[in-house]
């Protein structure tokens, strides 16, 4: 049966070779949105010394397998992933947005961002990206040119946020998080524990993409209360 998620040529999961259980956990959050026969698992071993430089190849990775197949909308997940508040309208409205924008880069079904503002369809925002890579889309020809750049010493997220990509857009409201689970990444675990302690990265996300689809509001209103305490003095 003919799927929205099928405007995707290739679906690919990245996974660490050990991480049976996030594997498992992961199916069951793609069956909920009707992925489960879409995904292929790229099963990855653990980088022996930078376990970034493993990441950034592993995206990598993934795009080149894409490009290889003849895929020109790659879609890339990795498993730590978790669905909420997933709406069929809005998975319409990101693909609608894309099939007529012949000049989009990425989709971010969740992320960080720096700044977001309304595109004429509701479903979507344009933004600009900030951190976090455990959902989106990649157009062919932005695949075709990161994969000819090599690791750089730079961590995947930060290498994506300094390109300053202005062909970026994410989903509003976005339904793709990362679970609460252990980082992998033995680098962020101090900042993986202070992120659970704030209730994690999906409520931090969420916050995040309040803010900044409400900034104008939010600054005013702090501008106006401080002017009334200023006034009452």
């Amino acid at each position: 049966m003919a799927s929205d998620w099928d405007f995707f040529e290739k679906i690919y999961c990245i996974s660490l070779i050990e991480r049976k259980d996030r594997r498992q956990q992961a199916l069951g959050q793609f069956a909920r949105v009707g992925l489960a026969e879409r995904v292929e698992f790229v099963i990855v071993a653990r980088h022996p010394t930078n376990c970034e430089q493993g990441c950034y190849e592993s995206h990598m990775r993934c795009m080149k397998m894409g490009l290889q197949a003849g895929a020109a909308r790659i879609l890339i997940f990795e498993d730590d992933i978790v669905f909420d508040r997933f709406s069929p309208a809005v998975l319409r409205g990101c693909i609608d947005f894309l099939a007529h924008d012949p000049d989009w880069h990425m989709l971010f079904l969740g992320c960080m961002v720096k700044s977001s503002r309304r595109t004429s369809y509701p479903a979507v925002a344009k933004i600009r990206y900030r951190s976090l890579t455990h959902a989106y889309a990649v157009h062919q020809r932005c695949a075709r040119g990161l994969t000819e750049l090599p690791w750089q010493g730079v961590p995947y997220d930060d290498f994506l946020r300094d390109r300053k990509d202005d062909r970026c857009y994410a989903a509003y409201p976005s339904f793709a998080f990362q679970s609460n689970s252990r980082s992998d990444n033995v680098r962020y675990l101090p900042l993986d524990r202070w992120r659970r302690l704030l209730g994690g990265l999906r409520r931090l996300q969420k916050s995040n993409e309040f803010f900044h689809r409400h900034r104008s509001f939010i600054i005013a209103a702090h501008a106006l209360a401080l002017l009334l305490i200023l006034l009452a003095f």
